[in-house]
C-alpha cells in the first residue's frame, strides 16, 4: 500500500528542543512518531540554555525595530555567512514562537504591566530577548515534554530514552528508510523502519575534551550520517563562549544574560591586583569592552567579547589571576532582588561550583568552546518574498533523501557566529517549520515504513551488532585507551581550533589527529559486559569524533580569512593609520578592495563530503544565498570604521543605482 493513504512514521532523534518541537508538530499533523533520545529528554542539553529567546516585539517595535532589522542583526553578526532565506522565515517566524510558548505555559518574566519583559543580548541594540529567568532553556523544554506526553498518552509518539542512534537504514538507491538504536540498558540494537528520519541531536562540543555543552554532545549522530552520505557544511566555525567558568570537568556557562542585566567585564589595570576586587577604586579598573566598543558595550557579539578577553589575558597580561587566566564579570553594582529574579538560576551555578557569592564578589571567567555553526548540510526551497515555501519537502533535508537535520546540528541559521539567545528560536523554529515538509515527503513516496524489505532491516542491524561485538572482543593485544586519546584529542583541538588559529599549527594537527584516529579504531575496553556497558558507547562516540574533527581542521586550515568565530591573525584586516583625510580616504578604498576580494573567494559556505576509503573529508564550497542584505563590512570598534564604511555605502549607492546605504530597507 501507498505510503501517501497512512499516516506516516517518522523517527525524531534528540529529545532536546528541536526533536520535540519536531515530535509535537508532526503528531500534530497525524504521523506517527519513534522518538529516540540519548538521555531521558528532560535531561537534554537544551535544558542548560539559560538566558533567553530572540524576537523583535511590541516593545522594540515601537523603538523604529521590525523582524527585517531581526534578519539584518543575525546576518551581520554571522558575518554574512547564512543563507538569508532560512534566516528570514525564522526572524518574521519569531513573534509568533514566543507566542505558541507563552500559551504553551512558560514562565517567562513579566514587567509590572504583565507583558513578557525582554533583555538585550549580544550584537543587537534591542531589547529583543525573552525570558524565564535564567533557566528559559529549562522552562521551553518542560513546555514542550508536556505535549509530547500528550501526544504519548493518546498513542501517536512512542518515546525511546536512553537509547543511543547507531545508523541510517538505506535502501539501494541512497534513500532513508530508517535508523538502527540500542538499548543502553540492555545493549539490545534494534531497527525502526520510517517514511523520514529527522535528526535533532545537537553541537559536537566534546570534541574538546571539555566545553560548555554537555557531556554527551559528541557529534556522533551527525557524523554517523556524515559518513555515509550526508554533507557536513562549515565546520569550521565554532563558538566560544565569552564568559565561562573553568572546571577540572567541564566548562559552565555563564550566560550572556548577566552581561545583558548590566554585567560589567573588567581587570585591574595593574597586572595580578593583589586587592580584593570590590576594593579596587573605579580609576584602577579596564572595563575594557566599554572602552573598546562604546556603542555595545560589553554586548560585542560573542566571537568579539572572546578574542578581547583572550587577548587581555594572553597579550597584555592582564589576567585577574597570575596561575589561571580570567577576567572579572561584575554584577555586584545591581540590586540584590532584582539578581534573584532575573539571573538566580547561574549566580546558584557559580555559588555552588565557586564557593562565592557572585552578589558580593565579581565573578571570575574566561572562554570556553560552546557552539557549533556549522553542522549537517540541508537544503531549502526559496517562497516568492525571500524566505521559505512551507511545506516544500526538500526543506531541511540533507544530501541523503529522506534524512532531515534541524537545531544546531543543521548549518543553516548562524554562518560565521551565532548571535545570543538566536538557538532556542532556531530549534524550536526548525522544529516547527518542517513538520509539513516532512509529511509531504512522506506522502510522495510510492513506499513507506511498512514496505522497507526485513533483509534490509536485518542487515542494518547486523551491520551495527558486528561493529559493537569487534569493539569488544576484536582489540584483545592491544593497549590503547578510549579516555585517553580523547584527552589528546581535545588538547590538540583546543591548542590549535578555538579562539586563535595558524596554518602551521592546524597542518600539524591534522597529522596528529589522524594518528589518533588510528589509535582510536583499535581501543581495547575494560569493561566487555553485556548490560549498561558505557565503554562501548563512548569508544563508538569517540571513533565517530573523527571524521568531524577533521572536516573542523581542514575547513579551517584551507579558509585564509577572519570571519566570525574563525580568527586567523596572519589574515586579519589592519585599522586606518593616517590623520590626513586625503590618505585616510585611500586607505578606506585600499580597504574596501580587500573586503570584496576576500568576499569573492571566501563568502562559501565549506561543504565537506565523507571518503570512506581514505578516511578523510573532500571539500568544496558553496556559494552563500545573500541576496536579501547585499554583505558589507563587519566594524564593531575597528579604527576608522566611518571612513570604511562611508566608502562601502557610496558604492553600494552606485551599484544599486540610488543613494540607498547597503543593508537598509
Amino acid at each position: 500500500m501507498a505510503a501517501s493513504t497512512q499516516p506516516a512514521r517518522v523517527v525524531v532523534i534528540g529529545g532536546g528542543l528541536a526533536g520535540l518541537a519536531s515530535a509535537m508538530k508532526l503528531a500534530e499533523l497525524g504521523s506517527k512518531v519513534d522518538l529516540i533520545s540519548l538521555t531521558p529528554v528532560k535531561r537534554s542539553h537544551s535544558v542548560c540554555a539559560q538566558g533567553g529567546i530572540n524576537s523583535c516585539n511590541d516593545q522594540t517595535r515601537q523603538l523604529g525595530d521590525d523582524e527585517w532589522k531581526h534578519l539584518d542583526d543575525t546576518v551581520y553578526g554571522g558575518d554574512f555567512l547564512n543563507h538569508q532565506p532560512p534566516v528570514k522565515e525564522m526572524a518574521f517566524w519569531a513573534p509568533k514562537v514566543i507566542e505558541l510558548m507563552d500559551r504553551l505555559g512558560v514562565p517567562f518574566n513579566r514587567t509590572g504591566e504583565g507583558f513578557i519583559d525582554r533583555r538585550r543580548f549580544g550584537g543587537t541594540l534591542y531589547k529583543r530577548t525573552a525570558f524565564a529567568g535564567a533557566t528559559t532553556g529549562q522552562q521551553l523544554l518542560y513546555a514542550l515534554d508536556e505535549q509530547v506526553r500528550r501526544q504519548e498518552a493518546a498513542g501517536a509518539i512512542n518515546k525511546f530514552e536512553f537509547w543511543d542512534f547507531l545508523g541510517l537504514i538505506q535502501d539501494e538507491t541512497g534513500r532513508c528508510r530508517g535508523a538502527v538504536a540500542q538499548n543502553m540498558n540492555t545493549m539490545e540494537i534494534r531497527s525502526f523502519p520510517a517514511d523520514a528520519v529527522v535528526v535533532a541531536t545537537g553541537g559536537c562540543g566534546l570534541i574538546y575534551g571539555r566545553s560548555t555543552m554537555s557531556v554527551f554532545c559528541t557529534g556522533s549522530a551527525a557524523s554517523r550520517c556524515f559518513q555515509v552520505g550526508a554533507k557536513y557544511a562549515n565546520a569550521e566555525f565554532i563558538q566560544v563562549h565569552p564568559t565561562a567558568i573553568p572546571g577540572a570537568d567541564k566548562l559552565r556557562l555563564m550566560s550572556e544574560s548577566a552581561r545583558g542585566e548590566g554585567g560589567r567585564v573588567w581587570v585591574p589595570r595593574t597586572p595580578q591586583d593583589p586587592r580584593p576586587p570590590r576594593d579596587i577604586p573605579e580609576a584602577d579598573r579596564y572595563y575594557f569592552l566599554e572602552e573598546r566598543y562604546p556603542e555595545y558595550g560589553n554586548l560585542v557579539p560573542r566571537d568579539i567579547a572572546t578574542r578581547e578577553i583572550f587577548d587581555i589575558c594572553v597579550n597584555e597580561g592582564l589576567s585577574v589571576e597570575d596561575d589561571r587566566m580570567c577576567v572579572y564579570l561584575d554584577l555586584t553594582h545591581i540590586e540584590r532582588s532584582e539578581l534573584d529574579r532575573k539571573l538566580g538560576g547561574i549566580l546558584e551555578i557559580y555559588e555552588k561550583f565557586q564557593g562565592v557569592d557572585p552578589r558580593d564578589e565579581p565573578m571570575k571567567i574566561f572562554p570556553a568552546v560552546h557552539y557549533s555553526m556549522g553542522g549537517l548540510w540541508a537544503d531549502y526551497v526559496k517562497s516568492a518574498d525571500g524566505g521559505l515555501e512551507a511545506g516544500a519537502p526538500r526543506n531541511h533535508m540533507t544530501s541523503i533523501e529522506g534524512l532531515y537535520a534541524i537545531g544546531e546540528c543543521d548549518y543553516h541559521y548562524h554562518g560565521a557566529n551565532r548571535l545570543g539567545a538566536n538557538s532556542l528560536l532556531s530549534c524550536i523554529f526548525t522544529g516547527l517549520f518542517t513538520g509539513t515538509s516532512i509529511v509531504n515527503y512522506a506522502a510522495s513516496q510510492k513506499s513507506g515504513a511498512d514496505d522497507v524489505p526485513q533483509s534490509l532491516l536485518d542487515a542494518a542491524v547486523k551491520a551495527q551488532q558486528d561493529r559493537h561485538d569487534h569493539l569488544l572482543n576484536g582489540n584483545k593485544d592491544s593497549d590503547e585507551n578510549p579516555y585517553l586519546i580523547h584527552q589528546e584529542l581535545g588538547d590538540i583541538m583546543t591548542r590549535v581550533a578555538t579562539v586563535v588559529r595558524k596554518n602551521d599549527q592546524l597542518q600539524e594537527a591534522i597529522g596528529k589527529v589522524d594518528e589518533l584516529h588510528e589509535r582510536a579504531m583499535r581501543v581495547n575496553l575494560a569493561d566487555t559486559g553485556a548490560w549498561t556497558n558505557q565503554n562501548v558507547i563512548f569508544a563508538k562516540a569517540l571513533q565517530d569524533m573523527f571524521p568531524i574533527a577533521k572536516a573542523l581542521l581542514r575547513g579551517a586550515l584551507q579558509r585564509d580569512e577572519c570571519r566570525g568565530a574563525h580568527f586567523k591573525p596572519d589574515f586579519i584586516k589592519p585599522p586606518l593609520t593616517s590623520d590626513d583625510p586625503v590618505e585616510r580616504r585611500r586607505q578606506a578604498e585600499a580597504w574596501c578592495d580587500a573586503f570584496q576580494e576576500n568576499n569573492e573567494k571566501y563568502l562559501k559556505s565549506t561543504i565537506a563530503t565523507w571518503n570512506s576509503a581514505t578516511n578523510q573529508p573532500e571539500l568544496t564550497y558553496e556559494d552563500v544565498d545573500t541576496s536579501l542584505i547585499p554583505p558589507r563590512p563587519r566594524l564593531y570598534g575597528l579604527v576608522g570604521a566611518e571612513a570604511i564604511e562611508e566608502v562601502w555605502n557610496e558604492r553600494a549607492a552606485a551599484l544599486a543605482g540610488n543613494a540607498q546605504p547597503a543593508g537598509s530597507h
